[in-house]
């Protein structure tokens, strides 16, 4: 059965899947943090794997820089922890705080430490676990990186996926067994799958600088990470090894230039705390924030993963972490396919679908919308009632611990799992 395509437009009856093997092997498609993360997943439980990534080297990104707890249970099991600890910052405790008041709660995720080895955020802008997992994939023969090699067209047939690329010696046609898509929020592999991408753009968009500058001597007790809520002007500020990182929204009337004027960028960050010799930025970015996700996460063997599935505000650093587990969750159904007999591969697939979608919409995009909806309330007794509850909940150690459990995606981890067998699921939804 034909899975046929153009860009752009796909139509899936159904398709059996070819068994994965040297000449079929499983084509992840993007090399940010998530595609390298299924690749390196997917090495790890010894399966070939083809990975395909437009840019022609590994791309630096400072957006995201936050690890959860959930996460780097996750990344353990590919070995790369050692290193990010090497390069990354702990960070322990995080705060919420009112631009006018200052200090309203900190939250301490020490009081996961019967739970997890990882009782805390790691800081590590994304760029560097990239790194780090394409050093060690360019030494493994069971990967084949093709970096500067753009997806143009895709089809589904029973001998498996055919992808036409074009690269540095020009178009050829690269067969695969499965697909994952982790291309991003303009994902080629969801346009050719025909899935739709519902949710809306904020009018606002977010502007993010970096700064050498310790704001901790210029502000003494700010935190590591603050949630710093303001119904003109709020902020997002928190510390990584290289740098601090604030946070802010640009309207809709401010265009991207006017938003990076040096001298915008100095009033915006002497509002954060004065500092007579000016800030230097070492890095800038203006760019749109949306809730969208995949109408479907899975057409056929082609799965979409991270920002080609669901993309979300930033406020609560869930989705790199979000995006790791589609990727650690697809790996595991693959490897199951691929290396034990018998098993159900329409039950794995639609698992993927049901759940990794579930999660998506319930918490990762519940979240951050309220996380973003907090910190911008203009209604005086609404941001004091916002106050008064997250006051009470770090106050009680038992709704504290649920709260961490939730914000560091333990709580969907444990409820659902990652790459669970589909008859183990049963109840979870």
């Amino acid at each position: 059965m034909e899975f046929a395509s153009s860009l752009g437009a796909m139509i899936w009856h159904s398709a059996t899947a070819a068994p994965v093997s040297r000449d079929r092997p499983i084509a992840v498609v993007g090399a940010g943090p998530v595609g390298m993360t299924a690749a390196a997943a997917l090495a790890t439980a010894g399966l070939p794997v083809v990975l395909v990534e437009l840019s022609p080297s590994p791309q630096p990104d400072w957006r995201a820089s936050t690890f959860h707890a959930a996460t780097m249970e996750l990344l353990q099991t590919i070995d790369i922890t050692g290193r990010m600890h090497a390069e990354g910052l702990v960070v322990p405790t995080y705060q919420f705080r009112d631009r006018r008041d200052g200090l309203v709660a900190e939250f301490d995720f020490g009081l996961l430490a019967d739970e997890t080895r990882f009782p805390y955020r790691l800081q590590l802008n994304q760029q560097h676990l990239v790194r780090m997992l394409a050093e060690r994939l360019a030494d493994d023969d069971r990967v084949r990186m093709r970096f500067g090699t753009r997806l143009t067209g895709m089809a589904i047939d029973r001998d498996g996926v055919r992808l036409t690329v074009s690269g540095p010696d020009g178009a050829e046609e690269i067969r695969a067994s499965y697909v994952i898509g982790a291309d991003g929020p303009r994902s080629t592999v969801r346009s050719c799958i025909g899935v739709a991408f519902d949710g809306f753009t904020y009018p606002e968009r977010f502007a993010i600088t970096s700064t050498p500058v310790d704001l901790q001597e210029l502000v003494p007790d700010l935190g590591h990470v603050n949630y710093v809520a303001d119904p003109r002007e709020w902020l997002f500020i928190l510390r990584t090894p290289e740098s601090w990182r604030v946070v802010w929204p640009v309207p809709a009337s401010c265009s991207d230039d006017e938003a990076s004027d040096p001298e915008r960028l100095q009033d915006t960050l002497q509002g954060v705390a004065p500092y007579a010799p000016g800030y230097p930025v070492i890095d800038h970015q203006v760019y749109g924030v949306h809730q969208r996700v995949a109408s479907a996460f899975r057409a056929g063997p082609v799965l979409l993963a991270g920002d080609a599935a669901h993309i979300n505000s930033p406020i609560g650093g869930v989705g790199l972490n979000s995006g790791i587990h589609d990727a650690m969750d697809a790996a595991r159904r693959l490897a199951r396919i691929a290396t034990e007999p018998g098993t159900d591969i329409e039950a794995e697939l639609s698992a993927y679908d049901r759940i990794r979608r579930t999660v998506a919409v319930e918490y990762v995009q519940a979240d951050t919308q309220r996380n973003t909806d907090r910190l911008r309330e203009t209604d005086d007794a609404v941001r004091r009632r916002h106050q008064d509850e997250m006051r009470a909940i770090a106050a009680d150690p038992e709704r504290a611990r649920a709260y961490i459990r939730r914000v560091s995606l333990l709580e969907s981890v444990r409820r659902f799992g990652i790459g669970t067998p589909p008859l183990e699921m049963e109840g979870a939804l």
